[in-house]
C-alpha cells in the first residue's frame, strides 16, 4: 500500500475529474460487474507476515523512521535488508488451506478476492519464470509443498466458491536488480525509487520495463480468468521519470484477457478504470466507479496482537460507501503459518449473516438522492429504494425506534420492513412510519421504498 502521508494528500475530487471512462464494451460491461458486486476481501500476505511488520514499507531507508516501528533500531538498514531477503529461507505456510479461505469469504458475503501476487518488496506468491525470488523457490522450504504455487490455489479455490479474482501487483519492486541496482551512488540512500536515474540510465529502465511486462502476462496467461489488476506504486508513472508504458502493456494484456480492468492507482488517465482511495471513506458521493480498500484490523499485514473491527463496525462502513456509489474491499492479513487470524471469523460470520438477509439492498443498487443523511444511507434498484438505518454506533443495543423518520423527497406508495407492509406519512422531504410492532435488534435496519 502508499504511504500514510499520501493518502492525506490526494484528494478524491481531484482523481475523479481526472477519471477517464473506458471506451471497450467488455470492459464497461466489467465495471458494472465490478460496481455490483460491492463487497471484496483483500488479503496482504507475504514475508512480512512472519516478522508481523508493516508490508515492505521498513526496506527503504528513507521510510525507516516510521515504518520499523518496534523493529529492533541497533540494525543497520543494510544488515535489516539482509534479513528480510533472507525471510524467503523460513517462509513456510504449511497450514495454507486456500479452500477454507474460500468458503469463510463466500459465507461472509464476500463477491471478489484481491491478493497480493507480488507487494513492493518483490517476493513473489506465484511461480514465476523472471526471478528467484518467490515462493517456489528451491530456498524457500514451502516450494517442496504441492501447494507451492500460492495464487494458483487461492485462486483457483475462490473461483470454485463463485468469487471473482482480482489481482494485486506491485509496480515498484525493491528486489529487482534493474530497480535497486547496485553500484549507483543513489544506492547508498535507498529510496522507494529506483537507485539511478531512470534518464541517465534508459538500457536499463527499459530492461526493468520489460520484467514488469513479463510478470504481468505471466499472471494473466498462465492463471485463469482475473477481473482486474490492482497496479499499486503510484510513484512509478511517467511524470516521475518512471514510464513504464502501461497503455502498451495493457494492449497485450487484453489480447489474453479483454474483459480486464486495470486499477493504476493514483496515476489518473485511461490505465485507472477506477478510484482507490485508501482507509478512508469520501465525504460525498463520487460519480466514478470506485472502491475503499479499509482493513479489518488496524493494519494491512499481520500483527501478532492486532484488534478487529466488529462486525456492526464493518456493516455501517459498507452501507455508507455503497451509498456514495463504492466497493469495500475489506482486509485481513493472514498468519504466516497460512491461517486467518482466529479473531477474524466470528466477525466475518456476523457479517455474513446481516448480508444473508438484507443483501438485496446492498448488491447489485446504485446510489440515490440522499445518499446518506441522518442515520440512514440509501441505495436503489429499479422502482425500489433501500434506506438503511444505521444505529448510533456508541448505542450497544442497536435499538431501532418505535418511530422512524426517514429523510425522503421522492414520492413514495408503500413502504415494507421485514417483508411487512406499514402505514406511513409523508411531507414534502421526509416520512414517517410506526415500528412499535417489529421489534427486534439489527446492526442495522432496511426499509424498502416503493416509489411511485
Amino acid at each position: 500500500m502508499e504511504l500514510p502521508a499520501f493518502n492525506k494528500l490526494h484528494n478524491h475530487s481531484y482523481t475523479e475529474m481526472r477519471y477517464v471512462k473506458p471506451k471497450d464494451p467488455q470492459v464497461l460491461k466489467s465495471l458494472e460487474q465490478f460496481q455490483d458486486n460491492k463487497f471484496g476481501i483483500m488479503f496482504h500476505w507475504g514475508l512480512y507476515s512472519q516478522w508481523g511488520i508493516i508490508e515492505s514499507w521498513a526496506l527503504p531507508d528513507a521510510d525507516r523512521e516510521w515504518a520499523w516501528g518496534d523493529i529492533d533500531s541497533d540494525l543497520t538498514c543494510a544488515e535489516f535488508k539482509q534479513q528480510y531477503w533472507d525471510l524467503k529461507k523460513t517462509f513456510n505456510p504449511v497450514r495454507f488451506r486456500p479452500e477454507q479461505w474460500a468458503k469463510t469469504a463466500k459465507d461472509a458475503g464476500f463477491k471478489y478476492v484481491l491478493f497480493t501476487t507480488k507487494h513492493h518488496d518483490g517476493f513473489c506468491m506465484w511461480d514465476t519464470k523472471y526471478t528467484d525470488f518467490k515462493v517456489t523457490s528451491p530456498e524457500c522450504p514451502y516450494s517442496r509443498n504441492p501447494r507451492a504455487d500460492i495464487c494458483k490455489e487461492l485462486f483457483d479455490a475462490f473461483r470454485n466458491e463463485g468469487l471473482k479474482v482480482h489481482a494485486y501487483f506491485s509496480k515498484p519492486d525493491w528486489h529487482c536488480e534493474y530497480y535497486w541496482t547496485k553500484g549507483f551512488s543513489e544506492n547508498e540512500y535507498m529510496t522507494r525509487n529506483p537507485s539511478y536515474k531512470t534518464i541517465f540510465h534508459p538500457k536499463l529502465w527499459k530492461r526493468f520495463c520489460e520484467y514488469t511486462k513479463n510478470q504481468m502476462l505471466e499472471l494473466v496467461s498462465n492463471y485463469g480468468r482475473i477481473e482486474c489488476l490492482w497496479l499499486d506504486g503510484g510513484q512509478v508513472n511517467p511524470s516521475n521519470m518512471q514510464n513504464i508504458h502501461l497503455s502498451k502493456i495493457m494492449e497485450e494484456v487484453r489480447k489474453i484477457q479483454p474483459w480486464i480492468m486495470v486499477a493504476d492507482r493514483t496515476v489518473g488517465g485511461k490505465n485507472e478504470n477506477f478510484i482507490t482511495p485508501e482507509q478512508t471513506i469520501p465525504d460525498h458521493p463520487i460519480t466514478v466507479p470506485w472502491e475503499s480498500c479499509i482493513t479489518l484490523g488496524s493494519s494491512f499485514s499481520y500483527r501478532f496482537d492486532d484488534t478487529y473491527k466488529d462486525a456492526k463496525t464493518v456493516i455501517h462502513m459498507l452501507c455508507d460507501i455503497v451509498a456514495k456509489g463504492g466497493n469495500l474491499a475489506l482486509n485481513i492479513g493472514p498468519r504466516p503459518d497460512g491461517r486467518l487470524p482466529e479473531p477474524v471469523y466470528p466477525i466475518l460470520q456476523d457479517i455474513g449473516k446481516w448480508l444473508n438477509k438484507n443483501g438485496y439492498a446492498i448488491y447489485g443498487t446504485r446510489p440515490c438522492s440522499p445518499y446518506r443523511k441522518d442515520m440512514f444511507a440509501y441505495t436503489s434498484k429499479g422502482n425500489e429504494m433501500y434506506a438503511i438505518y444505521l444505529p448510533d454506533e456508541n448505542d450497544s443495543s442497536n435499538a431501532l425506534p418505535d418511530t422512524v423518520t426517514i429523510p425522503v423527497s421522492e414520492k413514495i406508495s408503500q413502504v415494507f420492513f421485514n417483508g411487512n407492509s406499514l402505514e406511513f406519512t409523508q411531507n414534502d422531504d421526509s416520512i414517517t412510519v410506526n415500528t412499535s410492532t417489529h421489534h427486534q435488534t439489527e446492526i442495522a435496519y432496511v426499509f424498502t421504498l416503493k416509489k411511485s
